[in-house]
């Protein structure tokens, strides 16, 4: 599509006309709203272990992963079924969708509550899972609208509201990490603001979509927790290897342990933020060419696959590479035992990229029990590992199992998406954009590992680092280029 005036810009960035105009509006408005938002929430995060320090800013983020073991049961694997199906020309069913919500969320925040009494004796900290379980439960509230946003592939109104909770979330908390830091403080900020960007939500779903209501049907209930309850399990399980570390180390009391490794964590957030907003574009095409067309879903998957390998690979060795100034830049000399988590756990992003346009082709694709299988597989080894590893390593057996939990999970969603599936995931494209993107790495980390570029401003080293690696790229598909436009 071509840009003559404002009005193709409005068009291209507003209406879905074609699928690459539209995935291109897509990944722009979720880059707008998701992403400004996980990297400013990620940057506040960040100041507060620097402001709190690490036993105080462990205890956080203990009470943050506990309370994120119950998330999935706010959600119970509604959000991905909402984009799934609301994609599909249909939403009246959708005010069914939020009474249903208003009732999950109530039973997790009576399991929050309960659960809270066995984790810690911290009468502290409790109140501080208390506090960020009311968070958890409005967005949560809020997600749903977002995903609905996102199934109309109107990731424009998603990108306002979320934009709107970021100004509140990262105001609010700078300004009591400011004038009254304390992780009590920090709580109720999060969790007022996370309120007033429910409340735009709600405004927002009533005067652009349909007017807002509350219908109590309990055939679409049965009918949608049909639809999600192997997401919702496999949420759970997934959600476990992810945090469960956490509140184990926060459970034996190693608060300040806990503190270097989700500082470390934090980081790798914001690496992987990428990887939401490519899937989130990706994923309402991916689920509209499963019912229309094979080599339609096959070409967008392949495309998919490559942008996350390209990601992928430059990542993990730019990262280990650079991890001791990227440690000491963010946090400061205490935080130095977070280098190592770091240099691991990176390790794991790398993986996640690859593994992501497996798992969104096997819930377009209608086969997310074996999603399930997958995770709760993952999920028990990873318990078992941190179990192992923990008492042991610390914070780097915690990281060791993350790593090994997340290939595990790798290898069985190539294996259920060669058999399950029309996707072809070992293809000729596959491993020349594998190739190109390894050499061109190789580059970058000679490039960066030189004294006159590491001893850099880590900023000027990554961007240098960067910008290797993309010429690289650029000079390799080119050189290649009569092979890689026959595959």
């Amino acid at each position: 599509m071509k840009i003559r005036n404002f009005t193709d810009v409005k068009a291209i960035l507003l209406e879905n006309r074609t699928v690459g105009q539209t995935i291109f509006k897509n990944t722009f408005w979720l880059a707008v709203g998701m992403g400004s938002n996980k990297l400013l929430k990620a940057f506040l995060i960040i100041y507060a272990a620097r402001i709190l320090g690490a036993t105080d800013y462990g205890k956080f983020t203990f009470a943050l992963a506990f309370v994120a073991l119950f998330v999935i049961f706010y959600d119970f694997g509604l959000s991905v079924i909402v984009i799934r199906e609301f994609s599909r020309e249909r939403k009246e069913e959708f005010s069914s969708v939020l009474s249903l919500k208003i009732l999950l969320s109530l039973g997790a925040l009576i399991l929050i509550l309960i659960g809270s009494f066995f984790v810690t004796p911290d009468s502290a900290i409790r109140k501080v899972i208390l506090i960020l379980a009311l968070f958890s439960l409005i967005e949560s509230f809020a997600n749903v609208i977002y995903a609905f946003f996102l199934g109309r592939q109107r990731m424009e109104y998603q990108a306002w509201a979320t934009t709107v909770q970021t100004i509140l979330v990262t105001g609010i908390g700078f300004f009591i990490l400011f004038k009254f830091p304390s992780i009590e403080n920090l709580s109720y900020g999060y969790l007022f603001s996370s309120l007033l960007a429910l409340i735009f939500a709600l405004l927002l779903l009533h005067f652009k979509i349909f007017p807002l209501r509350i219908s109590w049907s309990k055939v679409i209930w049965k009918k949608f927790l049909i639809m999600s309850w192997p997401i919702a399990l496999t949420g759970l399980f997934a959600t476990l290897y992810t945090y469960i570390d956490s509140v184990m180390m926060g459970y034996w009391g190693l608060m300040t342990e806990t503190g270097w490794y989700n500082a470390a964590y934090k980081i790798i957030t914001l690496a992987l933020i990428p990887v939401g907003l490519i899937s989130g574009s990706f994923y309402p095409v991916l689920s509209k060419f499963f019912k229309e067309s094979k080599e339609k879903l096959q070409g967008t998957w392949n495309y998919q696959t490559e942008i996350m390998i390209f990601m992928a690979i430059p990542l993990v060795v730019g990262g280990i590479t650079l991890a001791p100034r990227i440690i000491n830049f963010t946090y400061g000399l205490n935080f130095i035992p977070s280098i190592l988590a770091f240099q691991i756990l990176i390790i794991m992003t790398g993986i996640i990229f690859i593994s992501r346009p497996l798992n969104d082709v096997l819930i377009a694709s209608n086969q997310q029990k074996k999603i399930f299988w997958t995770t709760l597989l993952g999920a028990l080894i990873n318990i078992i590992l941190n179990l192992i590893l923990i008492p042991k390593f610390s914070l780097y057996g915690a990281a060791v199992a993350t790593v090994v939990t997340s290939l595990v999970v790798f290898f069985l969603l190539f294996k259920f998406t060669s058999r399950f599936t029309v996707i072809k995931p070992l293809n000729l494209r596959f491993l020349f954009s594998f190739i190109i993107a390894a050499i061109a790495s190789i580059l970058m980390y000679f490039t960066v590992t030189q004294p006159i570029i590491y001893n850099l401003n880590v900023f000027f080293a990554v961007l240098a680092g960067a910008l290797i690696y993309i010429i690289s790229i650029f000079i390799l598909r080119g050189i290649m280029r009569p092979i890689y436009e026959r595959v």
